[in-house]
């Protein structure tokens, strides 16, 4: 009994020992599983926040892409925007012609689309800008009538004429030649036009230099498209019939047409062809 004794007590120490090793390791093995466990759920949760930034990084690359786009298209549109577009539009031909060949094919072609031709339209409208020679009066090549219509009232400087408006006789230094308001009065030669005035008798009048003394003068005129220093050639347009002035009311719409030589009155009838 004494024996069993002592060797439970020499060996109690080494089962003391034995159980606090394995209440060490134990302690240790928990703890090393612990933090084991600790660890992963760490590495966890960063993955998660990792995701979790990806996935916002990702929304708001979406959300900015459209923006910039959207910036893109405003700066393209305020470019063309600013485009300067042309004033006036250029008309275009509405008549198909064919493409002339030389130069009086192409006047004809012209000729055929307004129904006037071009030697018509110079001689209605062109006005010589430097004269080719100096001004030479031909009395033997005469005048044109300045406007298609019949004498109202003679030229005469040697006995009176009754003008009906005035009631009266007076000499009359001038030929009245009737015509309808807006018809056109005509060069009755190559001459420069030195002025062009208005007065109540006469209304608009334009005096032109003939040359060699002669100067001719043109009455009751309108929309004038010229100025004083302008060379014109027999035919050319001069300008329109005007309403009459209050001294030919009776008379009628007309042109008054003088021709003088030397400043003294000449008989225009007798140089019309």
């Amino acid at each position: 009994m004494r024996r069993g004794n002592n060797f439970f007590r020499r060996n109690q120490y080494k089962i003391a020992a034995v159980c606090l090793a394995a209440a060490i390791l134990g302690l240790t093995g928990a703890y090393v599983y612990t933090a084991r466990g600790t660890g992963e759920e760490e590495n966890q949760q960063v993955a998660v926040k990792e995701t979790e930034k990806a996935e916002r990084k990702t929304v708001a690359k979406k959300e900015t892409e459209p923006k910039q786009e959207t910036e893109q298209d405003s700066r393209k549109t305020a470019i063309a925007s600013t485009v300067v577009k042309p004033k006036k539009e250029i008309p275009t031909r509405t008549k198909t012609v064919a493409e002339p060949e030389n130069a009086a094919d192409t006047a004809k072609a012209e000729d055929n689309e307004t129904g006037q031709t071009a030697e018509d339209e110079t001689a209605e409208t062109a006005a010589v800008l430097e004269p080719a020679a100096d001004l030479h009066f031909d009395a033997q090549a005469g005048l044109v009538w300045p406007v298609e219509g019949a004498v109202i009232l003679d030229y005469n400087m040697e006995q009176t004429v009754y003008f009906s408006t005035l009631d009266q006789y007076k000499y009359n230094p001038a030929v009245i030649i009737s015509g309808n308001v807006n018809d056109k009065v005509k060069a009755a030669a190559n001459g420069k036009i030195t002025d062009i005035s208005t007065n109540e008798v006469t209304g608009c009048t334009v005096t032109m230099d003939l040359g060699d003394g002669y100067t001719a003068v043109y009455g009751q005129l309108k929309e004038v498209p010229y100025e004083a220093g302008a060379y014109l050639e027999a035919g050319n347009t001069i300008g329109f019939v005007s309403e009459p002035t209050k001294y030919y009311s009776l008379e009628g719409s007309n042109v008054y047409f003088a021709l003088e030589k030397d400043g003294e009155p000449v008989d225009p009838v007798e140089f019309f062809q």
